[in-house]
Order: structure tokens, then sequence, then C-alpha cells
């Protein structure tokens, strides 16, 4: 068995809010964190070197907490996780972050979030280019086979799945990038990765194929009339991997310009009626290790073994 070792409630003042206001004034966090470990040696040798130093590991905690700012408490479990794994010899990390005393109404205790990371996910999450951090959570749901990238552009996510062993099919209408996308898959040496140049947009609709792919991917990117197609195209069994911007996104900061390119709330799951949800959520989500957020729905969705008829 791994060994653990706990630090419990450490506390500390950070500036953590959506608001200015909230971010200006430092209030009450508190962390717990499980630090599976190796520490075959440190009980017959008694010599801290054999093992971590939890003293530094809550140092450091409390030197990142109270020495930056976030609007999100992910974001700050998200440095913490990077930074641990960075400096000690730690093989997966479980973290409970919380305001202690959140500004919300009938809330009297906390509010907060947890996070688990192995050492690989971490490795995985700061890839160059880095993928999505929202495709990286999901990858135990992202069964082995063929993927589609659709709309990949340069190909991020193509590029990062063929490096897990995926074969790949990226699609865009920039026959450019595809090109580029080529040229870096073969500088690193990656086999399987294909390109088909598409208008996924033309006024006749896109041959994706039919039960042909046990995943798809589609991120930042929203065309309607392509999802009959998207679902037509899965296998029974696979899964389609979806995040693109709210309606939010164009209200708070006018991007994208246009709303019609924004989903409006709840509007994702009765585009993709008839699969079976693994995961839905709204909100505002960090999308990437450059700590960039955004408002966005994401789901992850199954297409049933067999076809389910109406009740």
């Amino acid at each position: 068995m791994p060994n653990q070792i706990r630090i419990e409630r450490l506390e500390f003042r950070g500036c953590c809010g959506v608001t200015p206001e909230e971010r200006a004034r430092p209030q009450p966090l508190a962390v717990d964190l499980e630090l599976e470990c190796k520490l075959d040696h440190a009980g017959n040798s008694d010599d801290l070197h054999h093992t971590i130093d939890y003293a530094t590991v809550a140092r450091r905690i409390v030197e990142i907490g109270t020495g930056q700012a976030a609007q999100l408490l992910e974001s700050f479990a998200e440095r913490f996780a990077a930074a641990i794994f960075a400096e000690f010899p730690v093989d997966r990390v479980k973290l409970w972050l919380r305001k202690l005393h959140p500004p919300i109404v009938y809330v009297t205790a906390s509010v907060g979030i947890t996070l688990e990371r192995t050492r690989l996910a971490q490795q995985l999450l700061s890839a160059d280019p880095h993928p999505a951090k929202f495709l990286v959570q999901q990858l135990d749901r992202l069964p082995k086979g063929l993927v589609l990238d659709v709309a990949a552009g340069k190909g991020r996510h193509t590029l990062f799945l063929s490096s897990l062993g995926y074969q790949v099919e990226a699609v865009d209408r920039d026959e450019q990038a595809l090109a580029q996308l080529l040229t870096d898959a073969g500088s690193r040496h990656l086999a399987g990765v294909t390109t088909q140049a598409l208008d996924l947009e033309s006024p006749h609709p896109p041959d994706l194929g039919k039960e042909r792919y046990d995943a798809i991917l589609v991120f930042l990117y929203l065309h309607r009339p392509l999802f009959p197609h998207l679902i037509r195209a899965l296998k029974p069994g696979g899964v389609l991997v979806y995040e693109t911007f709210l309606i939010d996104q164009h209200l708070h900061y006018q991007h994208p310009r246009h709303p019609e390119f924004c989903l409006s709330h709840g509007e994702l799951l009765g585009l993709t009626a008839g699969l079976r949800i693994l995961h839905y959520d709204e909100g505002l989500h960090e999308r990437s290790r450059d700590g960039d957020s955004a408002y966005t729905a994401q789901l992850v969705a199954q297409k049933p073994f067999i076809p389910e008829t109406p009740a």
C-alpha cells in the first residue's frame, strides 16, 4: 500500500473572489492535503531526507495562498498541486480547499472544492501545446480507439491524444492549419494522425460516417445543425466530449462578438438528446494551465449501445 502524509486544516488568509471587492480583502481559507508518496526507508533511518517535510509543504501552500490572488478556488487549487508535484517526490495529491466564512446567505460553515490528481495527470495537463483542462479531467471516460477532433485548428487535442496512443482524425476547413498539424505530428513521431479539410458549415451536410468513432471532441466551436451528424458518427458506446461558450461569456466580455455563437443555458442538453449524460456543468471554468477562465458548458455523453425507445 502507498504511504500518505496528511495535513489537516491548514489555515491562512487569501484573496479569492469573482468580484474585485472580494479579491481586495483577504478572507480565511483552509486546506486539507493528502500526499501519496514512498516512505520505505524513513521508518528505519529516522532521517528527514527519506520522507517529505510536511512543514515545508505547509509553508509553500501558505506562500502561494497569501502571495497571489485568484477569482476561483479552482485556480488556487491548481497552483497548489503544480507546486507540490514540482517540488516534492509525491505520486498523488488530494486536497480540499474552502472558504471558511463565505459571503453567502444560509451557508454557516464553508464552501469549497476538492482536487485529486496523479503525477502523470499533472504531466499531461502541462503538455505543450496544452490541451483543454476539461479534456484532461475526462480522460478516464474516453474509450481507446478512433477519435474525431472537430474544428481541430492546429490540433492541440489531436497531438495530445495521439501522444497517448489514440488514432485521431482531425477535421477543419483551414487547410493551412491542418498542414501544420501534420508537420508537428511528424516532428513528434506521432503516426496516428490523419487530417481532412472539411467545411462543417456547408449547406450540404458533411459526411462524418455512421457509427465510425469511439469518441468525438468539440471544443470552442458551435454549429447547431452539425449535432445529428456527430451523434450518427458515434459508435454505440462512443463518447462525445463537448465544451463551448455560454451566453454569459458574451454578456460579460462581448466575446464571442455574436451571441449566436454561444449556448443558452441548458441548450447543449437538448442538442444531445438521446445520448446518456455522464457529466454536465455550466459556469465559469478554468480552461488551461495559464489560468484562462471562461463561461462554458461542459458535457460528456455516451451513445447508448441499444437505441432507446419512447416509453
